[in-house]
């Protein structure tokens, strides 16, 4: 498998962890976000869309993370991201959909440059913009975890799956975009018992290849 990623993209994130989670091995290469490498014509021949991440498995090229993340749980087998009972799949996938279907994609790369390039907006209206959305995701997810007896040590029980592969990620950019958290209790004690996990720990973005070159 080759996986096509930028090393602060929440989506190439969260593929990193569920390729970890499942003990996958997996060769990267880089699409510099930052340097416009997404919109270069050999990437769009692997991802029309000039998305990443992009996952290629067998000659077959898999796009979006939600979709990538869902293969691999059908293809090994073991950590399952799902709980084995139909309402506790659901709830699973609503807590990660909070996050990848309502927050995340109003503060992508793309829709801030797109604030800025388009509407003339400063680096304080858009980090303004960014912290909005967060918030008004976060307040509605604290909540479902804190009140629910299905939450455990991660969102869903005691092993992490779907929703803590999408949390992770959104914490990180929060804390990188000084979003205060301290209303999430909940939410910040999984993430810390998720980052204590190795699999976690080794996908941040920090500890890839390219960090340090690209700061």
């Amino acid at each position: 498998m080759k996986l096509y990623g930028y090393f602060r993209s929440s989506a190439a994130f969260r593929v990193r962890i569920a390729l970890n989670l499942k003990g996958l091995s997996c060769d990267t290469e880089l699409v510099n976000l930052q340097a416009g490498d997404q919109s270069s014509a050999g990437y769009k021949a692997i991802n029309p869309q000039g998305r990443v991440p992009t996952l290629e498995d067998t000659g077959s090229l898999l796009v979006q993370s939600m979709a990538i993340m869902e293969y691999l749980d059908e293809t090994c087998t073991t950590s399952p991201f799902l709980p084995t009972d139909a309402k506790g799949r659901a709830r699973v996938r609503g807590l990660a959909n909070i996050i990848a279907c309502d927050i995340h994609p109003l503060n992508n790369l793309a829709v801030l440059n797109y604030l800025k390039s388009e509407f003339g907006a400063d680096t304080e209206a858009v980090n303004a913009w960014y912290r909005h959305w967060v918030k008004q995701g976060l307040d509605g997810l604290e909540p479902l975890l804190a009140d629910s007896a299905d939450t455990g040590v991660y969102c869903h029980g005691d092993a992490p799956g779907l929703a803590d592969i999408c949390l992770v990620p959104q914490v990180f950019n929060a804390q990188r975009f000084d979003c205060d958290l301290s209303g999430y209790p909940t939410i910040l004690g999984i993430n810390a018992a998720c980052l204590a996990l190795d699999a976690f720990e080794r996908a941040l973005p920090g500890n890839q290849p390219e960090a340090a070159g690209l700061g």
